[in-house]
């Protein structure tokens, strides 16, 4: 599933026009990065979900459907109430199934090849609720933040303190991959995926696996002319 129906407050003005998947990052759309990504890796399915200019999301996604090589692309509709992440997973439980999916925001990329497939193969059933795509706090571009979490040896994860001077190694990076039944037990109502992570901590099945190289988090307009700026210096 990939999580495209925010308001992208933090982007305006661009967002004021156009939704924030749809906003240019290294000459692709943000939502493409994803898509390109999940693509190869051979899904059957990705269901997208719209409430921002939702319209203007939808007439693309209907383009990049007629791709060829694009997984089948599945609409979950918010535009009456935004769900936020994780209302947004319970909203569309019926189009998920219930195998471990690939759960992805759009205001982020990153240079790493091998991150779907590490992420992939870092998820055992048997042992996870969830695993999450983390970043090096010191590799993550359009990042200000304190991080996350702490990554142990074993995969496992803690949640960074509350204390105000309290630092975590690694930030997530916006994808992961996540048990649907994991979210079996809430309302469909606005809630954020965090509470659906905080049972599998409880439960120890909650694990990471690390980004190689840097992240960028494109979340307002000073970090995607920096992404800009890196992206066309790797292509020079």
């Amino acid at each position: 599933m990939v999580l495209a129906a925010g308001l992208g407050t933090r982007m305006r003005p661009l967002t004021f026009s156009v939704p924030k998947p749809l906003v240019q990052v290294g000459g692709r759309a943000l939502v493409d990065h994803m898509l390109d990504r999940l693509a190869s890796m051979d899904l059957d399915t990705v269901v997208i979900n719209v409430h921002w200019l939702a319209d203007q999301l939808e007439a693309h996604v209907r383009n990049r459907a007629q791709q060829a090589g694009m997984p089948r692309l599945v609409i979950s509709d918010e535009r009456a109430r935004l769900m936020e992440t994780g209302g947004a997973l319970v909203q569309a439980r019926g189009l998920l199934g219930d195998d471990p999916i690939f759960v992805c925001n759009t205001d982020q990329t990153w240079t790493d090849p091998g991150a779907f497939q590490r992420l992939a193969g870092g998820f055992d059933s048997a042992r996870h609720d969830a695993v999450l795509l983390l970043a090096r706090r010191e590799h993550a571009r359009g990042y200000a933040g304190r991080g996350d979490f702490h990554l142990a040896a074993d995969g496992t994860l803690q949640r960074r303190g509350s204390h105000p001077n309290d630092r975590a190694d690694f930030v997530y990076a916006g994808a992961q991959i996540l048990d649907p039944r994991l979210l079996d037990g809430f309302a469909c109502e606005p809630f954020s995926v965090n509470k659906a992570w905080d049972i599998a901590l409880a439960r120890g099945r909650l694990c990471g696996v690390e980004l190689e190289g840097p992240w960028l988090h494109v979340g307002d307009p000073e970090a995607l002319d920096d992404a800009n700026r890196f992206l066309a210096g790797i292509a020079a």
